[in-house]
């Protein structure tokens, strides 16, 4: 009897060990959700494009915006050339490096005001007519025309005549139009003649003056005006100041009537993984700021995936974004001016939080085609500035603002 009964409970322990094995192995083969996304809005918006090894985001993310302005206007879809705005805005800022006597960052970076700027005083150019690809390269490759370009203009301004040739400028042209491709005088789109002039004013069909830059910082005062201190805005061009509630409110409410928006912001936080998981947020690890159910859902989670690597496997909790912490990011150089990506919608995740949608200019270098999510915390922590059609901004902000 002794041995049945010991018979049986070797089989109930064997056949609760098969299952506890089996749920085991179920637990270990569950891959991680990850994010999932829903449009709620999607504008209109241009193919991807692939800036590749360039430092050129902020002419190829205002391009695209201006791409999307012409659709939201009911024109035609075209494709503009952001090396032709590059070329000429390196050649006014070599003019003003030398005014300054060096004392002026040069480099291939810029802001999105470069390109407005650029096409109010040359004109725009449709890609097909000018690619910028004239040194024997597929694709744009900009460490040796960076390199020339600084090594120029450094010897110009060091030079022991005492005194500036007057040749110097046109040899700096020249290098650019060896490189990146001689300025189209004249050239014919879609069975037409155009000059720069002509394609902007009569194609392109963009009023420059109604486009404005927006920021959040509270080392100058609210409603004026200032040029954001950071190294690639070269011209010193203004951003309006306003409070951070209300910028959100405004890129918000500019999607929500049709709206795209050229968003310049820091990509270099460890939240920023639009290759992996397709997102830029802000995780959280600090209990305090969560909600009762993000707790209770972050509890769930292994020790060793409470951390801020958890956010790749599946939607995380978020910091809370104060005006404070923002200013203090800037103040610290924690906040830096890294890239400029295109925002052309809104979306939610699985769990109804939501995102802005960003097209990027990497080519499609991720599960979502070379767009990405950022969510809320992240755009209100990470943007430095966004240009936006002024119309896009709602009346009772315009109003404070003067606009």
């Amino acid at each position: 009897m002794k041995k049945f009964v010991l018979f049986l409970f070797v089989l109930v322990f064997a056949a609760h060990a098969g299952v506890y094995a089996q749920d085991t192995v179920k637990q270990d083969t569950v891959k991680p959700e990850g994010y999932k996304f829903t449009d709620i809005k999607r504008l209109p918006a241009t193919s991807v494009k692939d800036q590749f090894r360039a430092g050129t985001c902020w002419s190829w993310s205002t391009a695209s915006f201006l791409e999307s302005e012409m659709m939201r206007q009911g024109k035609d879809s075209v494709n503009l050339s952001a090396i032709y705005f590059v070329k000429h805005a390196y050649s006014d800022k070599a003019e003003k490096y030398v005014r300054l006597h060096g004392v002026l960052n040069f480099a291939v970076g810029g802001a999105s005001s470069d390109v407005i700027n650029m096409a109010k005083k040359y004109g725009i150019v449709p890609l097909e007519v000018f690619k910028g690809l004239n040194y024997g390269e597929p694709n744009h490759v900009f460490g040796e025309i960076d390199a020339v370009l600084k090594a120029y203009v450094k010897a110009v301004v060091e030079n022991r005549n005492k005194r500036l040739s007057t040749a110097w400028k046109k040899g700096f042209d020249a290098i650019l139009d060896v490189y990146l491709g001689e300025e189209p005088e004249k050239f014919e789109y879609k069975g037409k003649e155009y000059t720069p002039r002509t394609f902007a004013d009569e194609v392109v069909g963009l009023n420059m003056d109604d486009y404005v830059n927006l920021t959040s910082f509270t080392h100058h005062p609210f409603y004026t005006e200032f040029a954001l201190e950071v190294e690639d805005n070269w011209a010193w061009d203004k951003a309006y100041n306003i409070p951070l509630n209300e910028l959100m409110r405004v890129m918000e409410s500019a999607i929500d009537n049709g709206y795209t928006f050229v968003w310049g912001a820091d990509v270099s936080e460890k939240g920023f993984a639009t290759k992996d998981a397709g997102v830029a947020v802000v995780p959280s690890t600090d209990t305090k700021e969560m909600t009762g159910a993000e707790i209770a859902k972050w509890e769930k989670l292994p020790k060793e995936q409470q951390t801020m690597d958890a956010f790749k496997l599946a939607p995380a909790p978020e910091k809370k974004i104060t005006q404070e912490m923002r200013q203090e990011e800037f103040d610290r150089y924690q906040t830096t001016d890294d890239h400029g990506m295109h925002v052309i919608g809104k979306a939610m995740d699985q769990n109804g939080t939501p995102y802005f949608i960003v097209k990027n200019s990497w080519n499609k270098y991720n599960k979502f085609g070379g767009y990405f999510y950022v969510s809320y915390p992240y755009m209100a922590l990470k943007t430095m500035d966004i240009l936006v059609h002024k119309n896009a901004i709602p009346k009772d902000i315009r109003k404070k603002l003067g606009i």
